[in-house]
């Protein structure tokens, strides 16, 4: 559920009308839910309050520091996977001893930055890098916290691309490899083994494939402890799919009411790592229409946002569901809505009937509050969109639209072009 309705034919977000915000703030512009945020982190707290978690918002999902310290001040945790994303975590109030750290590719800063900051535990994703990290904290004379990534080799059913639990796929350590690495790191001096990590994809739609992955790390855990490895926390990542296009996905209610019993009479912390089911349907790109052009098959409508605002559609074919902020009586038409991008890629969606619109009228695209802005880009050299924050009839600034000037701002042109 999400708090972007139809009241009298404008759309509204929250109690503010979504025209005004977009005549306020301009176009493109990101706006989301306050109260549909903290419902959706709520509902993942109260489906799993009977068992001991912490829940870990994914922050490549969105990372804009309004919204961290949002979850941050309902209890929420952050899942980072870059020097970058534990920065924003901390800047936004995230307690360090809710950070957990994934990534297959840590450098040696990001890993101090990490132990320096006292987070609460790597999840390392090969051999290579747990020896890495066993040196770094050796010269700082400190003991890292890990949970080894395990990659159950179970099919998420989900875009390809978004899919991560493949023995194909570049994460975690594949589930035969486990005791092995285990054993290597209760050897490293400067390790101590905390937890156990796995994380099967995104967009998840049915619960088999997180109760057929959790068996596996269970029966992994067991042999541990038979061997003398005892664990405190169990991340069980995140993954779990929204609405774009009619799905009917689990909710974190439902989820729950499978994973916990299978987690009865063991003395661990669950960590949950949600962040499209967070964020997904929490925000909408509101974008404006330059222009409408007829071609030979369908009629384009040509808006002033781009695939650098929004890239799901380019990059997975993505479904969103637009919709026009002010609903009006007219004739359908068959379009494509485009940006100005300089690509045929460059679509927010393809193949549609929409009402006819006209110059200058608002479009909304729906459920972009997840992997909207925190995939977005300079491309085309377009400065990145505004964020706002509405909550009942008060709306925000979270993020200043970049300027022209933002555009180069770290650039430097040498001596000798002068």
């Amino acid at each position: 559920m999400h708090l972007f309705r139809y009241r009298s034919g404008e759309l509204y977000a929250e109690e503010v009308p979504v025209k005004q915000l977009a005549e306020k703030y301009g176009t493109p512009l990101y706006i989301y839910s306050y109260n549909t945020l903290v419902r959706h982190l709520k509902a993942y707290s109260d489906a799993f309050n009977d068992y001991p978690h912490i829940i870990c918002f994914a922050v490549k999902a969105n990372s804009n520091t309004a919204i961290l310290r949002l979850f941050a001040k309902n209890g929420g945790g952050a899942d980072i996977v870059s020097g970058g994303e534990l920065y924003v975590a901390l800047k936004a109030g995230v307690p360090a001893k809710k950070i957990v750290y994934a990534g297959v590719g840590k450098t040696e800063y990001e890993i101090r930055f990490a132990l320096k900051s006292k987070i609460l535990m790597f999840n390392v994703e090969s051999e290579a890098e747990l020896r890495e990290i066993d040196r770094i904290a050796g010269k700082m004379r400190t003991m890292a916290p890990v949970a080894l990534r395990i990659n159950p080799d179970i099919d998420p059913e989900t875009h390809p691309y978004i899919a991560t639990g493949l023995k194909k796929h570049k994460f975690g350590i594949p589930i035969e490899d486990a005791l092995e690495h285990y054993r290597l790191a209760s050897r490293l001096k400067n390790i101590k083994i905390i937890g156990v990590h796995k994380h099967i994809g995104s967009q998840i739609t049915k619960i088999s494939p997180f109760v057929d992955a959790l068996k596996k790390i269970l029966l992994l855990i067991d042999e541990l402890s038979i061997q003398g490895v005892e664990l405190k926390y169990l991340d069980a990542g995140g993954g779990l799919g929204i609405s774009y296009r009619g799905e009917e996905p689990p909710v974190p209610k439902e989820l729950a009411r499978n994973l916990i019993p299978l987690l009865k009479n063991r003395k661990l912390t669950l960590i949950m790592e949600p962040g499209r089911s967070i964020a997904g349907n929490a925000g909408i790109l509101v974008t404006r229409v330059l222009y409408l052009k007829k071609g030979a098959e369908k009629e384009f409508i040509i808006v002033d946002a781009g695939m650098n605002d929004l890239i799901r559609p380019s990059y997975y074919n993505a479904y969103h569901n637009v919709i026009p902020v002010l609903k009006k009586k007219r004739e359908k038409v068959f379009c494509d809505v485009v940006g100005p991008i300089c690509e045929s890629s460059d679509f927010l969606a393809r193949d549609r009937e929409l009402k006819r619109l006209k110059q200058g009228e608002y479009l909304a695209v729906m459920s972009a509050g997840a992997y909207g802005f925190s995939m977005s880009s300079n491309y085309n050299s377009r400065p990145r969109a505004a964020e706002v924050i509405v909550k009942s009839k008060g709306h925000f600034l979270v993020r200043k639209r970049e300027t022209y000037d933002d555009l180069i701002r770290n650039e430097r042109i040498p001596v000798f072009l002068k």
